[in-house]
C-alpha cells in the first residue's frame, strides 16, 4: 500500500516511455530527462506509448518502490500534452485518479496544489 501526504510532490514524464524499462532505466530518465532527483522522496509516473500501461517509481526512505498498472479497458490519459514540458506536475490526488482511469488528471488542475508554509508579518493591534 502507498500511503503519500499532500506534501510530495508527483511528476508525470511529458512524453511516452517504454515500458520495459525498470528501476535503473527509470532513474535515468528521472535524473537525466527530467531533472529530478529519485532518493529525494518525489513520485515519477511513466506511461506507455500505447496508454495501456502506468508506472510509479517512489523512494520511501529504504529503497525504490516500482509499480505497474496494465489497464484491461480503456486507455490513461495523456500526460505529455504540454509541449516544451519535461514533466507536468500533479497532486497526490490527481496521480490517483489518473490511476482510476480519469481522463482529466494531467490536463487540467483538478485539486489545488499543496500547501506551502510562509512567513506571515505581524502587525501590531492598534
Amino acid at each position: 500500500m502507498l500511503t503519500l501526504t499532500r506534501a510530495v510532490r508527483v511528476y508525470a514524464c511529458a512524453e511516452p516511455v517504454d515500458m520495459r524499462k525498470g528501476f535503473d532505466g527509470l532513474g535515468a530518465l528521472v535524473e537525466q530527462q527530467l531533472g529530478g532527483q529519485l532518493l529525494k522522496g518525489d513520485v515519477f509516473l511513466f506511461v506507455g506509448r500505447c496508454r495501456r500501461r502506468a508506472k510509479v517509481l517512489y523512494f520511501d526512505g529504504t529503497g525504490l518502490l516500482l509499480l505497474t498498472k496494465r489497464l484491461f479497458e480503456g486507455r490513461f490519459a495523456r500526460p505529455w500534452t504540454q509541449e516544451g514540458a519535461a514533466s507536468v506536475e500533479l497532486t497526490v490526488a490527481e496521480l490517483s485518479l489518473f490511476l482510476e482511469g480519469c481522463e482529466l488528471a494531467g490536463r487540467w488542475k483538478l485539486s489545488p496544489p499543496a500547501f506551502e508554509e510562509k512567513e506571515l508579518a505581524l502587525t501590531p493591534a492598534v
